[in-house]
């Protein structure tokens, strides 16, 4: 739908005519739900309006009246690419709180999962991109590799997109020969499909001349905005919480973060690419240092946190109580406040929880990254082309599920 609007220019002059465009919320360029109302002149951008608020889900609130266990599920509904990391940033955001210490074999396995999620969620980013600009083919030599990391997570969990991974404490079951078989294979395929993909992309120059200087942003401008992740590092800032703020024991593993100068699509598209060599790289590690630690070990001892195995329910009464009172809410939670981030898939994925003691949080709030964005958006495509404003948003990395909270 769009109108016309005339714009009164001084006496003598051309009178011209700008058009009121709306950009989604159901156009399947936005790649979700999203609505940008543009003013355009001809197709170029003279200003726009981003609306947020299409998806109406309550996240926050819904924890609210949900006992710690059950908020996970919650957690894979904001950055669907890469749930897996939501799902143990709220694992461990609770764990702070306890003040449960998990043991290392559960860090490394954890760090094998995310990293893992990061290249999805990385590998569907930089084949969109490819997409808006013209390339399908790139986009079809990854996905297939994400299909084996979603059977890498079912062999796991028996989840694929949504994955309710874990557990406050670790994992409900240990990893089988079959998942490592496949972790295995995915990090013996993916490099030289990764390695077409960026032959293909990085040096094409129809691909370069559709992002570079598309959708720039300095680096005091995104730090001002709230910028995190691939996004601020794009334009120059080496920021990452697993390295200024390590959890799940990152401290123990060697890789760099990638870092870009102009904070235009292009630069942003390689730092993802970038992350995926150093992901790689972090899955390697972790594999090796696995082969040094007891193979049964995949959860903390916390009994009164962590669920039981249901062969100890039935055959436990000790068993039994515990799983009673976690189903029911009765393990005490001690009260407290605390912030607690993690690296998302899309930058920095922050927990902000207040316990009073009771069998659901009091207050949290999740900092979605997309959501800070977002308010960038129409600074970002002012003055552009509408074809730069498709593809800034999938450079971006835009997911409507962090915009709603």
């Amino acid at each position: 739908m769009s109108e016309q609007q005339h714009i009164i220019l001084p006496e003598g002059s051309i009178e011209r005519q700008t058009q009121t465009l709306n950009l989604g919320p159901t156009h399947p360029a936005t790649h979700g739900v999203f609505q940008n109302i543009l003013e355009i002149d001809g197709e170029r951008i003279v200003s726009s309006e981003s609306t947020v608020g299409y998806i109406h889900r309550a996240f926050e609130k819904i924890a609210e009246r949900r006992p710690y266990y059950q908020i996970t599920p919650l957690t894979d509904r904001l950055n669907y690419c890469s749930s897996p990391i939501n799902n143990m940033g709220w694992h461990m955001t609770v764990e702070k709180l306890l003040g449960i210490q998990t043991p290392k074999r559960v860090d490394y396995l954890r760090v094998i999962i995310m990293e893992l999620a990061r290249i999805t969620d990385h590998l569907i980013c930089n084949g969109v991109v490819g997409v808006d600009s013209g390339a399908f083919s790139g986009f079809l030599y990854l996905m297939k590799y994400r299909e084996l990391a979603y059977e890498i997570y079912e062999e796991i969990c028996g989840s694929r997109l949504t994955t309710n991974i874990g557990r406050v404490g670790g994992f409900e079951r240990n990893f089988t020969p079959a998942a490592f078989e496949k972790i295995e294979r995915f990090l013996k395929e993916y490099p030289v499909a990764l390695k077409e993909f960026e032959t293909l992309m990085n040096r094409n120059r129809i691909f370069m001349e559709r992002t570079q200087g598309v959708g720039p942003i300095s680096a005091e401008r995104a730090m001002n905005y709230g910028f995190t992740g691939p996004n601020l590092r794009a334009a120059g800032v080496d920021y990452d919480v697993r390295v200024s703020q390590p959890y799940s024991s990152y401290e123990d593993f060697d890789f760099s973060i990638p870092v870009g100068t102009t904070g235009d699509c292009y630069d942003r598209f390689l730092v993802r690419n970038g992350e995926m060599w150093e992901s790689l790289s972090i899955i390697r590690q972790a594999m090796d240092k696995l082969k040094d630690l007891p193979s049964d070990v995949y959860h903390a001892d916390v009994p009164a946190y962590y669920l039981p195995e249901k062969s100890a329910v039935y055959t436990k009464m000790e068993a039994l109580i515990y799983h009673f009172k976690i189903i029911m809410g009765e393990a005490d939670i001690l009260p407290g406040e605390l912030y607690n981030p993690v690296e998302g898939g899309n930058g920095e994925l922050g927990f902000y929880l207040i316990s009073d003691g009771g069998r659901s949080p009091y207050r949290l709030h999740f900092r979605r990254p997309c959501f800070i964005y977002y308010q960038a958006y129409a600074e970002l495509i002012k003055g552009a082309m509408l074809s730069d404003a498709v593809i800034c948003m999938s450079s971006l990395n835009l997911i409507a599920g962090e915009l709603d909270a």
